[in-house]
């Protein structure tokens, strides 16, 4: 027993390659994610913005007193203005470009977590996503990898990136969704997709066996696969080639911020140094490199502990979410859960059949109405979605869940409209057109519409890649369900 928990804490060598490659990637995933964020977060979570985190934070502290800096870990206790915010995220930002230069790497990625978390929090709806909590605990696993490439801290990505695969297909199965069970999920998944981009329109028009191919491949690679990454070295380069195809293909269809680019990061834990030198076609006849510092005593019991707790919260959360029972311990993994880590996964568990999109318009007279436009999300027919990763416009697709008409989408929607009607500055600076500029119109409207992409007949006809049909005034319309 002795000797087993030793060799957790022994380095591995043979991934210091691919550990030094993962952190410069994981430099630039941070880089792409802050600056995303800085140039939103004012009009997301500032003190004019349409979820002011300030508010939310008085309310934190009036409900639960010195808990909530437990509760709600994060700098902007300090000051949640709008320089606060964008300082951060600004931050963020060099402490990225510290990382990638390969200067003070260990504070750099502390910095880099702390920062990121604290965003996480002030985002509140705008960051609540799989993507955000895969970065944090990548990221915090960072510091440890980064002192050194243990066992254990590899076994840990190893497990991040098991349960992002499993428990996504998982509950795809559980949700008992009808598209994924009779496998037509991929006939209606290009065009319903949050952001499409022009990759899913030609994804589209693709025979529907080969849509049918591709759901059942997606079962394969998620339930299946993952097994591989504990599996020996044949099968862990399996499940590489695997993942990689996967997430290549997502890609080339899905606007998926840095999420794919991740996934794709953390399959590189998975290789040893000499087949990262047989892809770089780079002979090994350099000279030995130094020896990899095993881990202190202090490293070993932080390690340690972040591990037990990694492992309760994810294992824990998993049972809970798939079964429905809580366990005596779950204000423990909710704690835990709260700083962004050991989270569960299930990327798109039910699928859309339709795509229903929502124009908000303005006028000063009632009769003559004009429409705020969106900078990513489908609006006008004739545009050309646009490839926009690794970036994320957290508006625009937070709008895609509002047709849903769940109260808390449909109360931070509440939140933007009244932003808009009052004219304030950081949230018309989220849309690509404000049709008022001189003033805030007197009256506003939201108008639901069935979207669908152009044939290929349709669009070499008029050029659109998107039809549409009025529904009617939201929220006087049926939700879209799923």
């Amino acid at each position: 027993m002795y000797a087993y928990l030793t060799a957790l804490f022994q380095p591995r060598p043979e991934f210091q390659l691919a550990s030094r490659i993962f952190l410069k990637a994981l430099a630039l995933i941070y880089l792409a994610a802050f600056t995303s964020l800085a140039l939103q977060i004012a009009g997301l979570a500032g003190p004019d913005g349409i979820l002011p985190f300030r508010i939310y934070l008085d309310n934190a502290w009036q409900a639960l007193g010195y808990q909530a800096w437990l509760q709600v870990p994060t700098l902007f206790w300090l000051d949640a203005s709008d320089t606060a915010l964008q300082g951060v995220a600004w931050a963020g930002v060099a402490f990225a470009l510290l990382l990638l230069w390969g200067r003070w790497p260990v504070f750099s990625l502390i910095m880099l977590f702390v920062l990121y978390l604290s965003l996480y929090r002030a985002g509140q709806v705008f960051m609540n996503f799989q993507w955000d909590t895969l970065l944090l605990e990548a990221g915090l696993l960072g510091v440890f990898l980064q002192l050194s490439p243990t066992a254990l801290v590899l076994f840990l990505y190893h497990w991040l990136l098991f349960r992002l695969r499993f428990m996504s297909g998982f509950f795809k199965l559980a949700s008992g969704d009808p598209s994924w069970a009779n496998l037509t999920t991929l006939d209606y998944y290009f065009e319903t997709q949050p952001l499409p981009h022009a990759g899913a329109w030609y994804a589209q028009q693709l025979p529907e066996w080969l849509h049918r191919f591709g759901t059942g491949f997606t079962f394969f690679t998620e339930l299946l696969v993952p097994f591989f990454i504990f599996l020996p070295r044949p099968f862990r380069l399996a499940a590489v080639a695997i993942t990689l195809f996967m997430q290549g293909m997502i890609l080339s269809t899905s606007n998926h911020n840095f999420f794919n680019l991740l996934t794709i990061a953390l399959c590189l834990l998975l290789l040893d140094e000499k087949v990262i030198r047989w892809i770089l076609r780079k002979k090994d006849n350099s000279k030995p490199a130094a020896p990899v510092s095993s881990a202190g005593l202090g490293h070993r019991i932080v390690l340690s502990v972040l591990a037990s707790l990694l492992l309760f919260a994810s294992a824990t959360g998993f049972y809970t979410l798939a079964t429905g029972r809580h366990l005596p311990l779950d204000p423990v993994r909710q704690l835990v859960q709260g700083f962004g880590v050991g989270a569960i996964y299930h990327v798109f568990p039910t699928m859309q059949t339709t795509r229903q999109e929502l124009i908000v318009e303005g006028s000063h007279d009632g009769k003559q109405w004009q429409e705020y436009v969106f900078r990513y999300k489908p609006q006008a027919l004739d545009e050309r979605p646009g490839f926009i990763v690794p970036h994320q416009p957290r508006l625009d697709w937070m709008m895609w869940f509002v047709p849903t008409q769940h109260p808390v989408q449909m109360y931070w929607f509440g939140e933007f409209l009244r932003g808009v009607k009052r004219g304030s500055a950081p949230v018309l600076a989220l849309l690509e057109k404000n049709p008022f500029p001189d003033a805030p119109p007197e009256y506003l409207r939201v108008t639901a519409w069935r979207y669908r992409f152009t044939t290929p007949e349709e669009r070499a006809q008029n050029g659109d890649w998107w039809q549409r049909q009025y529904l009617g005034v939201f929220p006087f319309v049926s939700p879209r369900k799923p």
